[in-house]
């Protein structure tokens, strides 16, 4: 389906939400959840979203609902029947939910978690003071993206070509390009960008990379790739590419290295963050939450099977090392 196809069919969602069931008031707020994709990936980090929300005092079951209702590529998001008034929408599982969700409301208050910049995606005016009924956690990760490739090229300087893995159209390689390549000019290395619009794609794409002499991969973020850590992974090691991930859960997947912030607390955060709009809070005095401390992982086993001996420098500043 194409992006804006998508973004009109999660519209169609969200303005069907509020005006469903005004006949029948829920007993419970209720708090919608938004997916952008599929269920599955995403259930490990709603529980520090509610983790967060019950820090706050608010329990599933207790005194707050919870609705999820996912987009798993579905033209027909549409026609899906909403049953519940919502208090509250929660955005995930990428950008595309949550610029659906602002545009089909102004009224109800839109909560969000992806890895885009917030305000380059139109989410938010300003960081600090959202503005409108939208705020939210980002784990964006736009300035990293030449101190990750930098510790790329300290893991492989051999590498004089390296591969950028990217989705087709994603705002967040047009956020990460520019710096991209200032670090890549910096190193002395040329990159080859590879774009995928589906799982159909990454095949040829590592059958190209692999073609053309790149020598490491730099696998840019987003919900796509995010979803997919365990295939990347494993499309790496069947190729014998040294690759570098926006996720810390890739490296424990069997990835080489990941350089990343916490995505659990950005979760957790959000439940927070939810919790103090149920309590009246508007999301335009919340400012939007960026991520603090990010983590590095070294997967020892993954290193041993491509034949690299990681640079000692590299083992001492990591967070994690994976045997």
């Amino acid at each position: 389906m194409r992006r804006r196809d998508f973004i009109k069919a999660i519209a169609g969602l969200v303005t069907a939400w509020p005006f469903a069931a005004r006949a029948q008031q829920p007993a419970l707020p209720v708090i919608g959840i938004l997916g952008g994709q599929s269920p599955e990936p995403y259930a490990a980090f709603l529980e520090p979203f509610r983790l967060g929300l019950s820090e706050t005092g608010y329990q599933e079951g207790r005194n707050v609902a919870i609705e999820q209702r996912w987009a798993q590529s579905r033209p027909d998001l549409a026609d899906v029947l909403i049953s519940r008034r919502v208090a509250l929408i929660y955005a995930i599982g990428g950008t595309e939910a949550a610029v659906a969700a602002k545009a089909a409301t102004s009224t109800i208050p839109v909560l969000f978690t992806n890895g885009s910049d917030p305000v380059k995606s139109g989410l938010v005016a300003n960081l600090a003071r959202p503005a409108g009924n939208v705020t939210g956690t980002s784990f964006n990760t736009a300035g990293l993206s030449a101190k990750r490739l930098e510790l790329l090229h300290e893991l492989v300087p051999q590498a004089a070509i390296i591969a950028v893995l990217a989705l087709r159209g994603s705002v967040i390689l047009e956020e990460q390009l520019s710096d991209l390549q200032g670090a890549a000019n910096a190193f002395g290395v040329r990159l080859l960008v590879l774009t995928v619009s589906s799982d159909a794609d990454l095949e040829p794409a590592f059958a190209r990379l692999v073609r053309e002499g790149a020598g490491a991969l730099y696998v840019t973020a987003g919900a796509f790739f995010s979803s997919r850590g365990d295939k990347m992974a494993a499309l790496a090691a069947q190729h014998r590419v040294p690759a570098i991930y926006p996720r810390l859960e890739v490296a424990a997947a069997g990835g080489l290295i990941s350089y990343a912030p916490n995505v659990g607390y950005a979760y957790r955060r959000a439940g927070v963050m939810a919790a103090l709009i149920l309590n009246g809070a508007k999301p335009a005095d919340l400012p939007v939450e960026l991520p603090t401390k990010f983590e590095l992982a070294i997967n020892l086993k993954a290193a041993k099977a491509l034949g690299l001996e990681i640079p000692t420098k590299l083992l001492a500043l990591a967070d994690e090392v994976i045997e």
